[in-house]
């Protein structure tokens, strides 16, 4: 279909309101929603097509304010006021307008081309919270249109509005904010200086308000659009006189309580609640979430629970799919010989590249293909924000912020999601320590040792439910040690490397919603597992390579691979370990997954990865090569504290930029590892004294 006419749009709005969701609906596409805070993290595009007009849309990070305070609210408030969409669709949530309004008003005041999406109605009337959709456009002067995106109701509706202010190009929304007479004439001072930068009367004074308020990060949009940077002397001057009232009154409180008392003024009129008992369910079940003396324990015992389903839950799949990839490896084998394939070439690939791919995929995915979906489902309950609220305290007295909690849960899955998700803390400071931590969490490559370890250690090689329960309790003790090494370290960094007092930060309490279940499993499975499987399976192959090139290489009468673990046998002893295990160790830099098969393959001389099925000759494989309880306790410590695997060193120099902080990031978990470990060995040496 040939377009008459294209338009651009902004989707604005608070966080958590659904506007990832009118996105999909409006385009098509399947961005991921979620029901906490920071979801989206950066501009997400797709485009629609109504009657014949094409619409480019954007989705912006959520926002309360154009006053921006990190990167993600820049990246949105710079969007709406330097860009000029045609059409600013600010999606709000029904069932908490007023403070919705909030943003609503600082958008009309920069723009008339806007458009209300009252969004979620459906949780508005069984919370018998209604609003007067018409009485609210009559107010603010632009169109208001009731919707429920999940269930697609209200959307024609919603283009027909936007299709109606992409034609007509503006509203007469003279409603404005009406401030105090003291900031209405400190905006008249500015104002001179203001109309020389743009002829827009809203930005105008929009820029004199953000001026008032100190926002300098107005500064870069200024240069960018209006080529209008710091060298301008009109712009200093300007910055100059809202310095120097600003040294006479603090306008940002009045600002800030003026914008809060219009929105609340207008949701009065327009929005009428009554008491309803669900809200009253939801407050009922906060208390016992958010609780002093319940909130952690039961957050704990939700830990539990998931690790217990996904220990128990992995166990078939991926024995299943061992089987399958020893059937695959044989037909891939059989057929290079068919074609007269050389000896060494066949051994390259199949025993070497194509075995460690087996062993990452077979090991990784079916834990993640559980994992992922339930760590969705409790963020979309609403969960995971109760978590960070749970945890705020602590954090603060770390020197970092309450949002970090939400970075270690990513990482639980994987490392490389949990430092990638620290985007949604606002302070640069608190991000870098987020981002640093995230690899002292143990990840879904590290779990498997760790679980295969307790279990021939610690609980025994028997199987079934009290087994799985108690490895599942292991577990989770040894997800707190990392949990307390994350607070301590974060303590240590905050006092030297990132000195800094921690922010405060907005943290929604979204309500509770049943999740969709079926998008849920789709969704995590495509998203996150298939993610980080694929990238895992990109840096396996050429370590697959390098393992085979380690053991069939010779010099002298031993292999390469034995030097090494020589060389490194004298340090590995003092750490509880042994050189075999140190090796195996950097071999598996990687991916975590392979630490045990180099491991077998090393203790068993073998020139490739061997694979043993059953624990209880993997123990005595163990013990045969002077495994003690020691060699255990250690063994757990130093996979719990080594450095982070290739992929999540990749994704903190993408995130951070620096070779510097990749390099901590590296350091700092090595360090405690090999400490933790010499300590622990010392300990059972005295013990056996």
């Amino acid at each position: 279909m040939k377009c008459e006419k294209e338009f651009t749009v902004a989707l604005a709005g608070n966080p958590n309101v659904g506007k990832s969701t009118v996105f999909n609906a409006l385009t098509g596409l399947k961005q991921h929603t979620g029901n906490w805070v920071g979801k989206t993290v950066g501009n997400a595009k797709g485009s629609f097509v109504f009657n014949k007009r094409k619409y480019i849309i954007t989705d912006l990070p959520g926002t309360y304010s154009l006053c921006a305070h990190s990167e993600e609210e820049v990246l949105a408030s710079n969007h709406i006021c330097f860009d000029e969409p045609d059409v600013t669709v600010i999606v709000c949530d029904a069932s908490c307008l007023e403070r919705n309004l909030n943003l609503v008003f600082q958008v009309t005041e920069i723009t008339s081309k806007a458009v209300i999406c009252v969004n979620m109605v459906d949780e508005a009337q069984k919370k018998n919270i209604t609003i007067d959709t018409d009485k609210l456009s009559k107010i603010l002067g632009i169109p208001v249109v009731p919707t429920c995106a999940k269930s697609k109701k209200g959307l024609r509706n919603l283009l027909e509005a936007i299709e109606s202010v992409a034609e007509k190009g503006t509203y007469s929304n003279d409603k404005a904010i009406v401030y105090t007479s003291k900031i209405e004439s400190a905006i008249a001072k500015l104002l001179p200086f203001a109309q020389k930068i743009c002829e827009d009367e809203k930005k105008q004074r929009f820029i004199c308000i953000r001026f008032l308020l100190n926002d300098k990060d107005i500064l870069n949009g200024l240069c960018e659009k209006f080529g209008i940077c710091g060298d301008n002397e009109e712009l200093k001057k300007m910055i100059a006189l809202a310095d120097e009232m600003r040294v006479e009154h603090d306008y940002t409180e009045e600002i800030i309580s003026c914008i809060f008392m219009n929105a609340e003024g207008t949701a009065a009129e327009c929005v009428s609640k009554t008491y309803e008992r669900k809200f009253a369910r939801d407050r009922k079940i906060d208390r016992i979430l958010t609780g002093k003396l319940t909130g952690i324990p039961i957050m704990l015992l939700m830990l539990l629970v998931i690790l217990w389903i996904t220990i128990a839950g992995a166990n078939y799949p991926s024995s299943l799919l061992s089987q399958i990839f020893a059937y695959l490896e044989n037909v891939f084998s059989d057929s290079l010989k068919a074609i007269c394939s050389p000896d060494i070439l066949n051994s390259v690939l199949v025993e070497g590249i194509f075995r460690v791919l087996a062993w990452v995929v077979s090991v990784m995915l079916p834990p993640m293909a559980i994992f992922f979906p339930l760590f969705t489902i409790l963020e979309d309950y609403g969960v995971l924000p109760r978590i960070a609220f749970n945890l705020d305290k602590a954090f603060k007295k770390a020197g970092a912020c309450g949002k970090q909690a939400l970075c270690l849960c990513m990482s639980l899955g994987c490392n490389a999601c949990g430092i990638t998700g620290a985007r949604i803390i606002d302070s640069k400071r608190e991000r870098l320590l987020a981002i640093i931590t995230s690899s002292l969490i143990p990840c879904n490559g590290k779990f498997p040792t760790i679980i295969s370890v307790i279990t021939m250690f610690v609980i025994g090689s028997s199987t079934g439910l009290i087994p799985d329960i108690a490895g599942a309790a292991m577990l989770a003790l040894v997800i707190a040690v990392s949990v307390g090494a994350v607070m301590i370290v974060s303590r240590v960094l905050s006092k030297t490397l990132l000195k800094g007092m921690p922010s405060s930060f907005t943290l929604e309490l979204p309500p509770y919603r049943t999740p969709q279940f079926g998008k849920v499993l789709i969704r995590a499975f495509l998203d996150r597992t298939l993610f980080v499987l694929g990238r895992a399976v990109i840096v396996a192959a050429p370590a697959g390579l390098i393992i085979w090139l380690m053991a069939n290489v010779y010099a002298g009468d031993i292999s390469l691979l034995e030097h090494c673990t020589q060389f490194l046998d004298p340090f590995g002893r003092l750490m509880g370990l042994d050189g075999v295990i140190l090796f195996a160790f950097i071999l598996g830099f990687p991916a975590n997954e392979i630490v045990v098969p180099i491991i077998i393959m090393a203790y068993s001389q073998s020139s490739a990865l061997t694979e043993i099925t059953e624990l209880s000759a993997l123990k005595e494989l163990f013990i045969a090569n002077g495994w003690t309880m020691s060699t255990a306790v250690c063994m757990i410590i130093f996979v719990l504290f080594h450095f982070p695997c290739s992929t999540s060193c990749i994704t903190v120099y993408k995130e951070t930029g620096s070779i510097k902080w990749t390099a901590v990031s590296f350091i700092i978990p090595t360090i405690i590892g090999i400490i933790m470990c010499i300590s622990a060995n010392g300990l059972f040496a005295l013990l056996e004294y």
